[in-house]
This record gives structure tokens, C-alpha cells and sequence, in this order.
């Protein structure tokens, strides 16, 4: 299925694009032959690196006694546009040691701009360069794709360039030059996307200009081979020298541009004058251009023009497969109509999927027809006998993101057979609604009248392989079809793991049972407040899961030690220059908005790591307050209240209200809310974002809260606001 979807999404960005796509590789052809075409003159001249500005400049004075420019092109070709002895206008490639000339300097054919005109635009001006820049995102994409096709064919990274079979040309020339040309391609779409962006001033940034006092008056005056800005230019690094139009005019400069900046000199003693330095994006925009078109380099030049003609093949190979797979059936799949063993998964974070796959894997091994698919993806399968369900719990008992339509599809789509089913549940004893869904889909299914009970609900704790063997054997056993029962074959490698230093750490005490643990990654990753950190106690596949702050280059957990607590007491035990290997999970859903009118941060108890970090990050001083909720007052709370001061005088925060639940003027969050409950409705309507991080059951007050405020006072739902993005949580 995964495949599938790839496939399809890899076909309908070349149907969307293949018209454009087609016209570009054509024309890209012939520029990367003109390309190739204007680099055979012989007009580099050998040992042009060892060449300084000065020697040469001192060197074409000699031969042309007025000169208005010299110019370095992509080449290394050197020209000239001067006045010889006899008056006459000197325009072409010259010998920059001697001033010889070697050829005219040749434009572009009419056929040639025309093409390039073309290439660039389709002769639409901004409208045209829209589409080319969308094209060349497009031919990104496709690139993408189709790596996942072949690495998904191949079965992995390892055998991308292993042997295939060669069941039809088109397709077999498809996946060898789609090899070969990978990269190109893969340039060719990268820099004609930024070029793109650039040119129609996404990108674009403005120059950098320094005014240099003026020397020239005082001065004593220089030759040109003494000025030391020339002396320490190299010729190849020059893109042209304007030279002043009134020689000895003290107003009047040289005009040295560079790949990354001009200078403007003074004629008299060499002195600078005034600099302006191109920003990034003008130099990106250069290194684009020039692999874009492959005119620095021949070789590179020819690749490109064969990347740009395997395209046009690509475009022609790529619809031959798909009318050639059209009605027929995909390879080791078995369509719904088919299977006999349907496997159905609940996941969050695929972990599930891994276990549900393996025993897919043997069972098509093993002959058995079996059907693989996500829980929302339920219909009826008339020749089905046995459904095995594999799922997490997400939240307090809920579906996971992929099961969310599954009860009212079970409930809408019966089966017309009897049908014996299995339910394996997957989640940890940590959390009170241990293996909830699991037990409500059990329940489901028996109240089905197609369905018989194979096997009672099965709970798997912690990914423990041991407690999934127990089911293998027992299905097995059931079913009389062999299940592999090695540990090693349901055991993935955790990937991703970075090795952090404890810098520091508190302790707890008898009025505060949670801690702070500093920590700095050995390793270059990315990471930013509101990501998850997961950790392996036991060095297995068992984790869990912590919300992260992150600032000047440390993270901040904030830890609520459980008595003999699987994570938290590993995490305790930790002292400072200790080392352990975590795994940092991107959340991008919970980062800090970078736009908004306003934001409100909501946590209780260890949530509010994460908004530790997040509050540094408002460096663009968005109106931001911070509601915290705690049991009691400690030296914890006292040190967010601290650190709350420092960031509200440096302009990071603008509020920071706490409520106590288990003092005598006992208050919880949804009271503050309560009280400002028209800053929060302004706050929403105003396009604010509220971000809430800390225990499912304080999200639920929270929510319901929000909700009954909104409908009180503008008469609209929380869930509106859900889904403009303007409410994220993190909660556990």
C-alpha cells in the first residue's frame, strides 16, 4: 500500500508537469550544447591564476592608452574594451601578459536568446517564471519519489544499485538512467527553484554598502602596479574592472566588481572608497546559476545536457509503465477481494506497524493470502477467515491518528462471513489507560455477529517481545500456521540515538518530588523547544517520552520522580559529566509560532519545560504570558518564578500567573482562565495561538473551558480554532 502511494503521487506530479517538464528538457539540450559549444575556442590563456590585477593592468596600459573596461568570464576567457595606438576601438579576447588579441568576443545567436528566453520565462515575464519555478519544484518531487520507489523495490538503501529485473525495456531503462542521473536531476531541480525564488525577490536581500574615508587629497599619488587592492586581487577572482572616465580626476574611481562584492578605488593612490558586499542569497544565486547551466565547466555542461534528454526518456519510459501496470495485479499483494488473513493496525508513531509487518512478512512467505493495512482502511473482505488487530492507545484511551474512523466503519461495513478474530494490544503500564483502545475494539468486535473470538485480548507492555512471542505461540498453536518464535526477528535497532552530557541537575526534596537535568548534546543535531526526547532505560526498545526546552545550546528536562519510576529514576541516577544516548523526535505541531498577535503558554507540573526554551525564543517580543499550575510552592516554583522576572524585564514575557491546587486558597489553571477569560477570547479571535503542554486530564479542563467561554461570549466552538492551528497541545 505505502508503495502504491508513492507511486501514484510519483505519476501524478509527472502527468501534472510533463507538458512543461517535456519543453524545458528540450530546451535545456540545446543551452547545454551552446554551453559546451562556447568554451571550444582556445582563448584561456595557460598560468592565468598566477596573474594579479596590478601586472596586468600595468601590462595592457602599455599597449592600449585609453582602456574603459577589462572583464573575466566563466571561461577564464579575459577581454577588453579599449583604444589602441593607432585610435582604433579594441573590443574581444585578449592575452591579458601581453595585450595580444586572440578573437572577437562572439553574442549570443538570435536562435540562442530566443531558447534561453524561452527556457526562462515562456515568454511570459513573471507569469512564465511562476510556472518555470513551480515546474522545477515539481521535477524535485518527482526525484524524491521516485528514490523511494527504487529504494522500496530494492528493498532497502544498501541494494539501490544491486541488479533488477529486466522485465520490460521501458521500465528497466527507467530505473538504470534514473540511477545514473539522480544527482544532476536532482540539481537541475534544487537550483532552478532557487533561481526561481530569487528572481522574483522571495529570496532577495539588499546589498551591503561601507563609505571609506576619502585619502586622495593629501596623499602622494601611485602607479596602478603599486596599488596593493590590485596587487591582492587575482585576475581569475575579477568578474570587471571599469576603469575612471577622466584619468587623474580625484572624483573619479576604478570600479572593481568581484564574485562577492565591488569596490570602488581611488585612481590616485589605490585607496578604498566604498564597498558594497552582495549578500548570501546574490552569491547563492550565482553558485545556482552556474551549475544550473553547467557554463564553468564542460564536462559538467555535457552531464547536465544528458541529465536534461534522460528526461525527456524519463517522461516517455515513465507512461509506458503505468499503461503497462494498468489492470494488472501488484506483486506479492494481495487485493481485499483475495485475503484470506486480514492484518489491521493502529499506530501513532509506527512502532506498531513494525511488529504487524513481520508477522505479514511469514505469513506471505508461508503461502497464507495476507492483506496489510491501517485501521481506517477497514472494508468488507468476502473471502477473509481470520482478522488479526494490532493497536497502540493514543491519549486517555483513545484511537490512534490511523484508527480514528474504524468504529463507524465496522459499524457501517459488516461482513457477509463468519470471521474469527484476534486483538493484540500495544502501550505501557506506565500510563493508567494501559492498552485502552485495544480493550474497546475487543469489545467491539465481539458484539459483531460475523465475528468469532480466536483468542482473548492480548496486551503487550513496553514493545516487551517476550510478551508478544506468548501470542505467537498461542495464535500459532490456534491457527496450525507457523509463526517464527526468535526474539531477533521482531526486534528493530533503534535508530537516531545521540550521546548527551549531564551539566547539571537538582535533587528533590520531601516538598518537591521533581527535578531539573541539564544537558548537552555531543553531536550536532537539530533540535528546538516543544520536540520530544526519548530515552531507553534498559537499553532496549522500551522508551520514554519527555517534552524538551531548548536554549543556548542545552536541553532542560523538568522530571517528576516516581516511586521505582522506569524513566524518571533512570534520568535521577544521572550525575553530572554522565553521559546517555537519547533519541531527539522532531514536533514540529508544538514549536513556537513564529507569527502570531499573541500567544498563551498553559502548563501544569513538568509541562513546562518545554516553554522554558520557548520563551528565549520570542526574540520578536510577541505579546506572550505564561499560566502555570502546581500542587505546592517549593524551591522549584520559586525558580521559575526567578526566571519568569528575568525574561519579563528583558521583554521576552509579558505575564506569568501561577495557581497552587493544594494550598488552602487552592486554585488550578481553568481558574486563571476563568478570570481572564476575555483576554483568552481576544486572544483567539485576534489570531493568538494558546499552547498547552502537561497532563491529558488538564488539557480536557482546559479545552472544555476554552469551549464553554467561546460559546458564552462570540458563539463559536474551541474546535474552529483547532483548526485554524491556533490551539497546540503536548500533553501526556
Amino acid at each position: 500500500m505505502l508503495v502504491s502511494i508513492w507511486r501514484y503521487a510519483h505519476l501524478a506530479l509527472a502527468i501534472v508537469s510533463s507538458v512543461f517538464l517535456l519543453l524545458l528538457s528540450i530546451t535545456g539540450v540545446i543551452l547545454a550544447v551552446d554551453a559546451v559549444n562556447e568554451k571550444i575556442p582556445p582563448y584561456r590563456i595557460q598560468h592565468i591564476e598566477d596573474l594579479n590585477l596590478a601586472q596586468t593592468v600595468s601590462s595592457l596600459r602599455k599597449v592600449y592608452p585609453e582602456i574603459m573596461q577589462i572583464s573575466v568570464d566563466h571561461n577564464q576567457f579575459v577581454s577588453i574594451d579599449a583604444i589602441d595606438a593607432d585610435g582604433n576601438t579594441v573590443k574581444g579576447y585578449i592575452d591579458p601578459n601581453t595585450g595580444r588579441l586572440l578573437g572577437p568576443q562572439l553574442n549570443k545567436s538570435q536562435f540562442v536568446q530566443w531558447v534561453t528566453a524561452l527556457h526562462r520565462s515562456l515568454f511570459l515575464k513573471v507569469t512564465g517564471r511562476v510556472i518555470i519555478g513551480v515546474v522545477s519544484f515539481l521535477l524535485f518531487l518527482i526525484t524524491i519519489s521516485g528514490i523511494v520507489l527504487i529504494v522500496k523495490r530494492q528493498q532497502g538503501v544498501r541494494h539501490f544499485f544491486a541488479k533488477i529485473n529486466r522485465d520490460f525495456f521501458a521500465q528497466y531503462f527507467h530505473v538504470i538512467s534514473g540511477r545514473i542521473f539522480l544527482i544532476p536531476i536532482l540539481i537541475l531541480a534544487l537550483t532552478g527553484t532557487y533561481l526561481f525564488l530569487v528572481r522574483i525577490e522571495i529570496l532577495k536581500k539588499p546589498n551591503q554598502t561601507i563609505e571609506y574615508p576619502d585619502k586622495g587629497k593629501d596623499d602622494i599619488e601611485l602607479g596602478v602596479e603599486k596599488f596593493s587592492i590590485f596587487q591582492h586581487t587575482k585576475l581569475v577572482d575579477l568578474t570587471k574592472l571599469e576603469f575612471p572616465f577622466m584619468e587623474g580626476d580625484p572624483d573619479e574611481f576604478f570600479l572593481l566588481k568581484l564574485r562577492d562584492r565591488e569596490l570602488t578605488i581611488n585612481q590616485l593612490n589605490g585607496s578604498l572608497h566604498k564597498e558594497v558586499k552582495y549578500p548570501f542569497t546574490a552569491l547563492a544565486e550565482q553558485f545556482s546559476l552556474d551549475l544550473h547551466t553547467g557554463k564553468t565547466n564542460i564536462v559538467w555542461a555535457i552531464i547536465l545536457g544528458l541529465a536534461s534528454l534522460n528526461i525527456v526518456f524519463f517522461i516517455y519510459t515513465g507512461f509506458v509503465i503505468t499503461f503497462k501496470r494498468t489492470g494488472t495485479k501488484i506483486k506479492n499483494k494481495y487485493r481485499a477481494e483475495e485475503a484470506e488473513i486480514v492484518i489491521l493496525f493502529g499506530t501513532e508513531n509506527g512502532s506498531t506497524l513494525f511488529f504487524a509487518n513481520q508477522i505479514h512478512k511469514q505469513l506471505l512467505a508461508d503461502g497464507q493470502k495476507s492483506l496489510l493495512l491501517g485501521m481506517n482502511q477497514y472494508q468488507r473482505f468476502p473471502n477473509a477467515k481470520q482478522l488479526l488487530v494490532f493497536t497502540s492507545t493514543y491519549g486517555l484511551g483513545t484511537a490512534p491518528s490511523n484508527a480514528l474512523q474504524f468504529e463507524q466503519k465496522v459499524d457501517s461495513c459488516p461482513q457477509e462471513q463468519d470471521v474469527y478474530f484476534s486483538v493484540l494490544g500495544f502501550g505501557s503500564k506506565a500510563y493508567p489507560d494501559f492498552c485502552a483502545y485495544a480493550k474497546e475494539i475487543d469489545d467491539l468486535l465481539e458484539k459483531q455477529a460475523w465475528a468469532s473470538r480466536l483468542m482473548e485480548l492480548h496486551t503487550v507492555n513496553d514493545k516487551n517481545i517476550d510478551e508478544l512471542i506468548s501470542w505467537i505461540h498461542h495464535w500459532s498453536e490456534k491457527t496450525d500456521i507457523a509463526l517464527a518464535s526468535a526474539p531477533a526477528i521482531y526486534s528493530s535497532k533503534v535508530v537516531g540515538l545521540t550521546k548527551f552530557k549531564v551539566v547539571a541537575k537538582s535533587t528533590v526534596s520531601a516538598t518537591n518530588t521533581t527535578f531539573t537535568l541539564l544537558l548537552k548534546p555531543l553531536s550536532k543535531v537539530k533540535i528546538q523547544s516543544g520536540d520530544l526526547m526519548a530515552i531507553y532505560p534498559a537499553k532496549d526498545q522500551r522508551e520514554r517520552f519527555y517534552s524538551i526546552g531548548y536554549k543556548d545550546g542545552m536541553v532542560q528536562l523538568v522530571v517528576k520522580l516516581f516511586p521505582d519510576g522506569f524513566g524518571s529514576g533512570f534520568l535521577y541516577q544521572l550525575e553530572a559529566n554522565h553521559t546517555l544516548q537519547a533519541r531527539i523526535m522532531a514536533n514540529p505541531s508544538f514549536h513556537f509560532p513564529k507569527e502570531a498577535a499573541a500567544v498563551a503558554l498553559i502548563a501544569n507540573g513538568t509541562g513546562v519545560a518545554p516553554f522554558l526554551g520557548m520563551i528565549s525564543e520570542n526574540k520578536s517580543m510577541i505579546p506572550l504570558r505564561l499560566y502555570a499550575g502546581f500542587r505546592h510552592p517549593n524551591q522549584m516554583t520559586a525558580r521559575y518564578v526567578e526566571f519568569a522576572d528575568e525574561q519579563i524585564k528583558q521583554g521576552y514575557l509579558k505575564q506569568f500567573e501561577l495557581a497552587f491546587s493544594r494550598e488552602q486558597d487552592s486554585k488550578y489553571v481553568m481558574d486563571l482562565i476563568h478570570r481572564d477569560a476575555l483576554y483568552f477570547v481576544e486572544l483567539l479571535e485576534k489570531e493568538g495561538c494558546i499552547l498547552l503542554c502537561g497532563s491529558l486530564r488538564m488539557q480536557y479542563d482546559v479545552e472544555q473551558t476554552l469551549n464553554a467561554l467561546l460559546l458564552a461570549h462570540v458563539g463559536k466552538t474551541i474546535a474552529i480554532y483547532k483548526e485554524n492551528g491556533q490551539i497546540l497541545t503536548d500533553c501526556y
